[in-house]
């Protein structure tokens, strides 16, 4: 497993998508995760560490978890199947070990209100991770020439990324 940090959560400009931006905590692998409004403001609430007048349901599941005297020991961003991302919760309740399958947004807003270290399975962030930095990086007119032209599959694979870094709010990185 590798431990993620929440780089940030954004939205997209053309489709009003939220999306939350895991990076390696040791390295540089992002993995962008699209995710609901709700989940993106009950995430962006809590790590601006905004009051609200009623709990939240994350805030709510965190004091059930409370009340069982149990804690989040972690989640795990654990699987990709046809594009949609699988999590589990880990709990520890009364020394049991506990594991509840969950939305990888609803294990991240968990996560940031208990202070649980967040993981992908490595095989998940092989298959789904980026580094925009060698996808955006400028090239010279040498280099770009003594390159093989792009296949089609690397083509289309560079303007899905293109898509994506267009369609981002840059007023709303913060």
């Amino acid at each position: 497993m590798i431990e993620v940090l929440i780089d940030s959560v954004r939205v997209s400009l053309m489709s009003q998508h939220r999306i939350v931006v895991l990076r390696e905590s040791e390295g540089s692998r992002y993995l962008p995760i699209w995710i609901g409004p709700f989940e993106a403001d009950a995430i962006t609430i809590q790590l601006q560490g905004i009051e609200v007048a009623r709990p939240m349901t994350h805030d709510l599941l965190r004091q059930i978890i409370d009340t069982l005297d149990g804690d989040v020991s972690y989640v795990v961003i654990n699987d990709l199947q046809n594009d949609t991302f699988y999590a589990k919760i880990v709990l520890n309740v009364r020394g049991d070990t506990i594991e509840v399958d969950s939305r990888p947004s609803d294990a991240v807003a968990l996560a940031v209100r208990t202070d649980a270290p967040i993981y992908v399975a490595e095989d998940v962030m092989d298959r789904a991770g980026m580094e925009p930095e060698e996808e955006l990086a400028l090239v010279d007119n040498e280099e770009e020439e003594s390159r093989a032209p792009l296949t089609r599959e690397e083509q289309e694979d560079l303007d899905v990324f293109r898509d994506f870094i267009e369609g981002l709010d840059i007023d709303s990185l913060g």
